[in-house]
C-alpha cells in the first residue's frame, strides 16, 4: 500500500524536466504539416490527373483514400499508443507520415500515388491525438488553455492555408512539391521528439503476449468508417441514393458502426473505449467538436469557391481575402487561453457561438457585388468565433476523464472533428447544387414574354449587340442569342448567390441551436477542472 501511494503521488506531481511550451512548439509542428495535407492537395487534382495521365473523376481518389486512412486510425490510436508507448507511437507515425510524403512526390502513376496517400493518412492519423494527449499530460489544468491555444492555431489555420499554399507550389513548381515540403518537417519533428519528450511516470505500456486483440471490433472499425468516408466523398457526384452503389455503401456503413457499437461496449478489452461516452460533459464535448468541424470545413470550402466563382478572384487573391482570418486566429487563441484561466470554459463556448453564428448571419447580407474589405472583415468575425470555441471545448472534454484515458480520448475527439468536417463538406456542395438548381428554376419562371420587363431588357441588349456588331454573320438572329447568353449567365450567377446565402442561413441557425448542449457540460473552475459537489 505505502509503495502503491508513493507511484501515486510521484505521477501526481510529475512534470517534464523539459519546459513544457517548447513541448507544445514540437508536437504542434506535425500537427501542422498532418492538417494542412488535408487541404493542400485539392487545389493541385487538374494538375496531378493531366501528369499522370487519370481522369478528373479518378484524381479525387487522392484525397478520399488520405481521408479514409485517416478516418480509421483516428479511433485506434489510443489502444495503439497503449501497447507502443505514446512517444513511440507518435514517432512512428512522424515517421511513416515523412516516409510516405517522399513517396508520394515520386510516385510514376496514380495507382501508386493512391497507395502511398493511405499510407500518408495512416501515419497522420495517429499524429493529432497523440499531439493532445501529450498536451494534456504535460500541462496542469490552470495552463492547459494556453497550451491548446498553441495547438488551436495549426488547426484552425492549416485548413484555410492549405489550398492557398497549394495553388502557389503548383504554379511555380510542381504538385510533387507539395509532398516534399513536409519530409525536412517531419525530420525536424522526430529528431526533437528523440530528444525533449518522454512518456509520463503513470503511462504504463501493454505487453503485446498479454493483450488479446480485438480483431472482429478492428475489422468492422476500418469497414464502417472507411465506407462512410468514401460515401461523404462521392456522394453528390453520384447523385446521393439514386446511385446504388452510395446505398450500398450506406447500407456497409450503418450495420458495420451499429455493430461497433454493440461489440465494443461488451467487450473486455476494446479497440475504441465507448465507455468514455457515459461522462455527460465528454459526450456533450465531442458533438460540440463535431460540429465545430462541420462548419469549419464547410465555410473553409464555400468561402475560395464564393470568391472564385462569383467574384472573379484569382486564388491568390482569395488566399489573401482569408489569410487576415488565420492571423485574426493566432492573436485571439493565446488571449482566449488567458480567459480560460479567469472563466469557465461554458460561458466562453456561448460567446465563440454567438460570434461563429453571427459571422455567418452576417454572410446573408452579401450580393454579387461586396467588396474586398468586407470579405475580410466577415472571414476575421468568423476566426474570433472559432478561437472561443476549440479550447474551451478541448479542455472541458479532458477535465471530466482520468488521465490513463487521455490517449483513447484524444482519438475520439479528433476523429468527431474530422467526420463533422467530412459532414460539412458533402453537405455544403450538395446545399449548393441542390439551392443553385432550385433558385435557377424559379428565377427562370419570371423570364417568359409574358414580362414586360424582361421583354424590355431583352430587346435593348439584342439592340446594343446588333448596333455595335456582334462580328461574322451578326445581325437581329445573332444579337437575339447574345442577348438571351448574357440573361442566361446573369439568372445561373444570381441562382448560384441565392444558394450560397441558403447555406451560410442554414449554417447560423445550426450553430445557434447548439447553445443548449453548452450547459450539458458540467460546471467547472476556471481552467476546466471539474467542480465536484
Amino acid at each position: 500500500m505505502g509503495a502503491a501511494s508513493i507511484t501515486m503521488n510521484e505521477a501526481a506531481e510529475w512534470h517534464s524536466p523539459v519546459n513544457p511550451w517548447i513541448i507544445a512548439l514540437v508536437v504542434t509542428l506535425a500537427t501542422f504539416m498532418e492538417v494542412l495535407d488535408t487541404s493542400i492537395a485539392n487545389v493541385a487534382l487538374p494538375h496531378i490527373a493531366g501528369s499522370l495521365s487519370a481522369g478528373q473523376d479518378e484524381s479525387t481518389w487522392i484525397l478520399t483514400s488520405y481521408l479514409v486512412s485517416n478516418a480509421i486510425v483516428l479511433p485506434l490510436s489510443g489502444w495503439l499508443s497503449s501497447i507502443m508507448g505514446r512517444k513511440r507511437f507518435y514517432m512512428s507515425c512522424v515517421a511513416v507520415f515523412a516516409i510516405s510524403s517522399f513517396l508520394c512526390g515520386f510516385a510514376p502513376n496514380l495507382t501508386m500515388l493512391i497507395v502511398f496517400r493511405i499510407l500518408q493518412g495512416a501515419g497522420g492519423g495517429g499524429l493529432q491525438p497523440s499531439s493532445q494527449a501529450i498536451l494534456v499530460d504535460t500541462f496542469p489544468h490552470a495552463k492547459r488553455g494556453m497550451a491548446f491555444a498553441v495547438y488551436g492555431i495549426a488547426v484552425v489555420t492549416a485548413p484555410a492555408i492549405g489550398p492557398t499554399l497549394g495553388g502557389w507550389i503548383t504554379d511555380n513548381f510542381t504538385w510533387r512539391w507539395i509532398f516534399f515540403i513536409n519530409i525536412p518537417v517531419g525530420i525536424l519533428s522526430l529528431l526533437l521528439t528523440q530528444r525533449l519528450i518522454q512518456d509520463p511516470p503513470y503511462f504504463r505500456r501493454r505487453k503485446l503476449s498479454e493483450t488479446r486483440i480485438d480483431y472482429i471490433g478492428l475489422g468492422f472499425v476500418a469497414l464502417g468508417l472507411g465506407t462512410l468516408q468514401v460515401m461523404l466523398d462521392k456522394g453528390q457526384r453520384e447523385d446521393w441514393f439514386e446511385s446504388h452503389f452510395i446505398v450500398g455503401l450506406s447500407v456497409i456503413s450503418a450495420a458495420s458502426l451499429i455493430f461497433v457499437a454493440f461489440w465494443e461496449w461488451n467487450h473486455k478489452d476494446p479497440i475504441v473505449d465507448l465507455h468514455l461516452f457515459r461522462e455527460r460533459t465528454f459526450a456533450a464535448a465531442n458533438f460540440l467538436m463535431f460540429m465545430l468541424g462541420f462548419v469549419l470545413l464547410g465555410s473553409t470550402l464555400m468561402l475560395p469557391l464564393f470568391m472564385q466563382t462569383l467574384l472573379g478572384y484569382t486564388a491568390e487573391r482569395s488566399g489573401m481575402a482569408l489569410s487576415p482570418g488565420g492571423f485574426a486566429t493566432m492573436v485571439m487563441m493565446p488571449i482566449v487561453g488567458f480567459l480560460l484561466s479567469r472563466y469557465s470554459p461554458r460561458w466562453l463556448m456561448v460567446f465563440g457561438l454567438s460570434m461563429l453564428s453571427f459571422s455567418l448571419f452576417h454572410l446573408t447580407t452579401f450580393d454579387l457585388s461586396v467588396d474586398f474589405h468586407t470579405m475580410v472583415m466577415a472571414r476575421i468575425y468568423q476566426a474570433v468565433g472559432l478561437a472561443f470555441l476549440f479550447m474551451p471545448i478541448n479542455i472541458a472534454a479532458y477535465a471530466s476523464l482520468p488521465r490513463e484515458k487521455n490517449n483513447a480520448a484524444a482519438g475520439l475527439m479528433n476523429l468527431a472533428r474530422n467526420i463533422g468536417g467530412s459532414f460539412g463538406i458533402s453537405f455544403v456542395t450538395t446545399g449548393l447544387a441542390r439551392r443553385a438548381q432550385f433558385h435557377q428554376v424559379r428565377l427562370v419562371e419570371k423570364l417568359n414574354a409574358a414580362n414586360p420587363q424582361f421583354q424590355s431588357v431583352l430587346r435593348g441588349m439584342a439592340r446594343t449587340f446588333s448596333g455595335g456588331g456582334a462580328g461574322p454573320g451578326s445581325g437581329p438572329g445573332t444579337a437575339q442569342h447574345h442577348a438571351f447568353a448574357i440573361m442566361q449567365a446573369n439568372v445561373i450567377r444570381q441562382a448560384t448567390m441565392l444558394a450560397y446565402i441558403d447555406n451560410f442561413w442554414l449554417l447560423g441557425v445550426v450553430i445557434l441551436c447548439l447553445l443548449p448542449c453548452v450547459f450539458l457540460i458540467k460546471k467547472s473552475k476556471p481552467g476546466g477542472e471539474i467542480v465536484v459537489h
